[in-house]
């Protein structure tokens, strides 16, 4: 499914679509008035030095609460009702940002002022921290497990992609009008005052939406609505002491923990010796932004395509990956000798953290359990903090105090300084942390990891205790009723086993004694009965599990071809298109039932309904499928093209009203070019498909089964014989 799909989605689920724009309204209040604050600060005294310190200062203080309410916040989201937390924190937002130029104004600026803003800066962040955990617990219960990782995609680009590039707009925008405003309206309507205003505005809107328009955000997973609703077992300290104990004895959470924490740490020390690096690399402050600008892009990248390149590789695997390619990246920049490996460094650098805080996010929000939830947020955030907090100091002095020397080899040249170091010191406890979480989280053990990634990429992720697939080769037909896919499975079938390939022909339902009698059950009129569409679904996938188990699997290792007549894209097409099943159900049952195989290649003969059914009304008896509604087999048309055009790579679609002859020329065309053919001398040569003038009746193999397999041809030898006319 593409991006575009799964974003329209997730905006169909009206909860959901009202918490994202709350989301954005208070993300774009918190950047304009974290920017907005400190200016007024600064604006509030003279001199360079006093407004650099009051400037800093304010932006210091927003740390400041994890350390103080940060263990206590996530209590308030396991607790109390959480549309009611949000709401109550928005407003006290909404009082306190409005509040700031309203007691500079009576303080008529000065130290005083600057102080107040320090205070109602520190109260907002602890608003804040109540705030937070209280969103994070709520949003997976709004919305499908298999959704919230594109959810929290976009939550991730509005959060910091969109609403800090808009408040900056926002307050440029209204700084370039300063002069006017002064001058016009007097003391109440500077830049700074006016952006602190529409900040506050922008928290309570926030706080009304959810009051009013969210009552969903009130709801638990566990059907018991609101905590309030109940009476509560356990005080607030035993509900802090479980969350701590949740932590220590879930392997999940720990390695979560350890992950983001080391990343965190990685992260501190390159933003603490960032500016010190741009000198390292003979630059200054150009050089510096360009770096601070590439790892944003980095992040934003890896939020927004990470999820595709890696596919469906698991996302325990995933987290603990991306914070090993970051760390990666880190030792990279330590060793760069130049801006421009600098900034491909500092881009993976971003691109891996981006990655591991969706993936980290998303596993924290569909696999904990919705009673800790909360405090599991509250916890990371505050650690999380603590250490960002600690090692940007702690870095940032070392690089200020520490003493560079260049080092000459010939013509090459290190400079060796304090950053350098920290940034490989920084890199190895990046790697080493994601290594430790990969063991503590991997959920595939035994399955080689390296493997996998690439498996993933292609589209065939590698399943828990299933080996690869060897040297075999998996080509799928699909099409609907009357579309010639039988024929053409016995030409390739017939064709290939001429150039030496060992084939294996099956189809979908009924290639296995227990498959016979499922397609009996699903598609025999003669029964009496139609099953329902789930429970047709459920046979179906019951029969494929079957099939790859018996069939399909061993063939493969065993290095040979295997031809299906159908295969998942049936179900999705038949079930998920033509039933109107969810079609993220069925994929996910296939999967399951087939331990994530897919074939190599797929066919795809397309063809008019009304034309298809016309050919397949010559056929002896009709089936349960056949006999449904011309709008039903369209469904089914639509549904097949759709998942063709989402991987065109591992896609033939062919015309399926052309000839038998020319269809079978294009079928041909596209496996030579996938499928390397033994030559003589057993030497495999890619493209060497034999032509049809190379068939002769002599040469075609006896296959026992064919007949058994598709009892729907008339003469599947005859069939077969055709491919050497």
């Amino acid at each position: 499914m593409s991006a575009a799909t799964d974003l329209r989605a997730i905006l169909r689920i009206r909860p959901f679509r009202r918490l994202w724009a709350v989301l954005g309204l208070s993300a774009l209040g918190d950047w304009l008035g974290l920017l907005a604050t400190s200016l007024f600060a600064a604006s509030q005294v003279e001199g360079a030095t006093a407004q650099g310190l009051a400037f800093g200062s304010v932006i210091a203080v927003r740390l400041l609460p994890s350390l103080v309410l940060g263990p206590l916040a996530g209590i308030f989201a396991d607790r109390w009702d959480r549309r009611l937390t949000m709401a109550i924190c928005d407003m006290l937002r909404f009082a306190l940002f409005a509040s700031i130029p309203l007691v500079g104004l009576a303080f008529n600026g000065g130290v005083r002022a600057v102080g107040y803003a320090a205070i109602a800066q520190f109260a907002i962040e602890a608003v804040a921290m109540v705030w937070m955990p209280a969103k994070e617990a709520a949003v997976p219960n709004l919305l499908p497990k298999a959704r919230l990782e594109t959810a929290n995609q976009l939550t991730l680009v509005t959060t910091y992609g969109l609403t800090p590039v808009l408040a900056a707009g926002v307050l440029g925008l209204l700084t370039s009008f300063d002069a006017e405003l002064v001058s016009g309206l007097g003391r109440w309507a500077t830049a700074v005052d006016l952006a602190l205003y529409f900040n506050a505005l922008t928290f309570l809107a926030a706080a009304l939406v959810v009051i009013t328009m969210i009552p969903e955000l009130s709801q638990r997973k566990n059907g018991h609505g609101p905590p309030g609703a109940e009476p509560k077992k356990q005080g607030m300290l035993r509900e802090f002491a479980d969350g701590w104990k949740y932590v220590g004895r879930t392997k999940l959470v720990r390695g979560l923990v350890l992950g983001i924490l080391g990343a965190f740490a990685s992260a501190g020390v390159v933003i603490g010796t960032a500016q010190f690096y741009a000198k390292a690399l003979g630059g200054g402050d150009a050089t510096f932004s360009t770096l601070f600008a590439t790892l944003f892009i980095g992040l934003g990248i890896g939020i927004v395509a990470g999820p595709k390149i890696v596919g469906q590789l698991s996302r325990r695997r995933w987290f603990g990956l991306s914070i090993i390619l970051a760390g990666c990246a880190v030792i990279l920049d330590s060793i760069a000798p130049h801006v421009a490996v600098a900034m491909l460094g500092t881009f993976l650098v971003g691109a891996g953290a981006g990655m591991a805080f969706l993936s980290g996010i998303t596993l924290l929000g569909g696999e904990v359990a919705d009673d800790v939830r909360g405090r599991i947020f509250a916890f990371i955030n505050t650690a999380a903090r603590v250490v960002l907090m600690a090692t940007i100091a702690g870095s940032g002095l070392i690089a200020g105090f520490g003493l560079a020397r260049r080092v000459d080899w010939g013509v090459f040249h290190v400079d060796l300084s304090a950053t350098r170091f920290l940034l490989l010191a920084a890199g190895i406890i990046g790697i080493t942390t994601g290594l430790s979480a990969l063991r503590q989280m991997d959920d595939k053990p035994g399955v080689p990891v390296l493997k996998d990634v690439w498996s993933s990429i292609r589209g065939r992720p590698l399943s828990l205790g299933q080996p690869a697939e060897g040297t075999g080769f998996f080509i799928v037909f699909e099409g609907g009723d009357g579309s010639g896919k039988s024929s053409q499975v016995v030409k390739l079938a017939a064709h290939l086993r001429l150039t030496g390939r060992d084939v294996v022909l099956t189809r979908e339902p009924g290639a296995t004694d227990i498959g016979r009698r499922i397609r009996t059950l699903v598609l025999d009129p003669s029964t009496g009965s139609e099953p329902s569409p789930r429970a047709e679904a459920l046979l179906y996938a019951a029969d494929r599990a079957h099939h790859v188990a018996t069939i399909v699997r061993p063939a493969l290792r065993s290095g040979k071809v295997v031809i299906s007549d159908r295969y998942v894209d049936s179900s999705l097409a038949y079930q998920g298109g033509g039933r109107d099943l969810p079609t993220e159900e069925v994929a996910w049952l296939s999967d399951w039932a087939t331990a994530s195989l897919k074939p190599d290649l797929v066919v795809l003969l397309d063809i008019d309904p009304a034309v298809g059914l016309a050919r397949a009304s010559g056929r002896a008896g009709h089936d349960h499928i056949e006999r449904e509604s011309l709008a039903f087999h369209e469904k089914v048309r639509y549904k097949f093209l759709d998942i063709a055009a989402e991987d065109p790579r591992r896609y033939l679609v062919v015309d399926a009203t052309l000839s038998e002859d020319e269809i079978f020329a294009l079928v041909r065309a596209r496996v030579g070019e996938r499928l390397p053919v033994p030559d003589d001398d057993g030497a495999v040569t890619p493209g060497s498909l034999t032509t049809d003038d190379d068939l002769r009746d002599s040469d075609l193999p006896e296959d026992p089964s064919t007949a058994q397999l598709f009892e729907g041809l008339d003469d599947p030898r005859a069939a077969a014989r055709e491919a050497g006319a």
